[in-house]
């Protein structure tokens, strides 16, 4: 899936980094940086999906900097702290922090929201065990 991503990236006009963004030091797995609100998938080293567009948690509820591991993966999840659906949920900590589906223009409890499409892409190629790395 993660080179065919970057195949139709690619056929489509978009060009593919050689490396991942600048910052990054995951292998497989996913990046974000909080001061630019956007995230990427990395495949083998190299930027394979994004940066897209994120928002992550507001003033009181701050995503922790550092690297994790994604820990479960859960297609329709819903928060019961905070009453609301997590389509695409990829959590990497275990305090329920995860990547999903959300408004990119309002900031969260914690959790990385992303359009539907991209949440889906993280969805799909993030796997069990691999890093996600933030960045401040």
């Amino acid at each position: 899936m993660r080179v065919l991503i970057a195949t139709v990236l690619l056929i489509l006009g978009f060009a593919v980094p050689a490396q991942a963004q600048a910052g990054c030091t995951v292998h497989n797995g996913a990046c974000l940086e909080k001061h630019s609100n956007r995230a990427w998938l990395v495949h083998n080293g190299k930027t394979s999906y994004g940066p897209v567009p994120i928002s992550h948690g507001k003033p009181g509820y701050e995503t922790p900097v550092g690297t994790f591991s994604v820990l479960r993966k859960v297609k329709n999840d819903w928060s019961v702290p905070y009453n609301g659906p997590m389509p695409n949920a990829v959590y990497f900590t275990t305090t329920g922090i995860a990547f999903h589906q959300g408004d990119t223009n309002v900031q969260s409890h914690g959790c990385i929201r992303l359009s539907a499409e991209a949440s889906q892409v993280f969805y799909d190629n993030l796997m069990i065990g691999e890093q996600v790395q933030v960045l401040p």
